[in-house]
């Protein structure tokens, strides 16, 4: 029995300990101090890219800068209003705009508008930094720490801190005069369109 009870003593001292990584609930952005980085990458990874030569023939390729700005304590719905409110605007003109947008949204764009203008100057050759216009703005949804709250008679109630992510690209030359291309085709224009697309017309199973 004493033989015995040693063996057990003798296998437990050689065992290892095993430590399990026992996820608890938290309410502070400690929790995912150690995590893998989930920003986003591949709008940024553009600048990096390498275009093929242009024959002499072809029209000039416009330089342009992507930037983003990331982990915005902002809701992903609400910046994009602002967002979609400065395309198609040249960098002077959106500048000014924004600054009289009273939203909390509208300094980070306006923030992150004269962050890719300062770079585009600085590392990506244009000459003016004056003569670029906002090509692409648009925002998306970043990570949702999970939080509580204290409600009466014991209970909790979850809160949801949201981030959110701001992409923009600017390039050089002059805006378009129609952005969004809405603008209805003149009447001779429509009518010849009209008269096209009656002419294609076909009865199903006839010769």
């Amino acid at each position: 029995m004493l033989n015995r009870l040693n063996k057990i003593l003798f296998d437990l001292s050689n065992l290892t300990p095993v430590i399990f990584n026992v996820q608890t609930f938290h309410t502070t952005t400690t929790r995912t101090a150690w995590s893998k980085s989930n920003l986003p990458k591949k709008f940024i990874a553009y600048n990096k890219k390498i275009y093929p030569p242009q024959d002499p023939q072809e029209e000039p390729r416009p330089a342009f800068v992507c930037h983003q700005k990331t982990n915005l304590k902002y809701s992903h719905e609400k910046l994009w209003y602002i967002a979609c409110f400065v395309r198609g605007m040249t960098v002077d003109e959106a500048v000014k705009q924004l600054s009289f947008v009273n939203k909390k949204g509208a300094g980070f764009v306006k923030e992150a508008i004269l962050e890719a203008q300062e770079l585009a100057v600085k590392d990506h050759h244009v000459e003016f930094k004056s003569n670029l216009w906002v090509a692409e703005s648009f925002s998306g949804k970043g990570p949702v720490i999970k939080g509580i709250r204290r409600h009466a008679r014991g209970r909790l109630g979850e809160v949801r801190y949201q981030y959110c992510h701001y992409f923009v690209r600017l390039e050089e030359g002059k805006p378009p005069v129609d952005y969004y291309k809405k603008n209805p085709l003149p009447p001779q224009q429509q009518l010849d369109l009209w008269m096209e697309q009656m002419r294609k017309r076909k009865i199903i199973n006839s010769f």
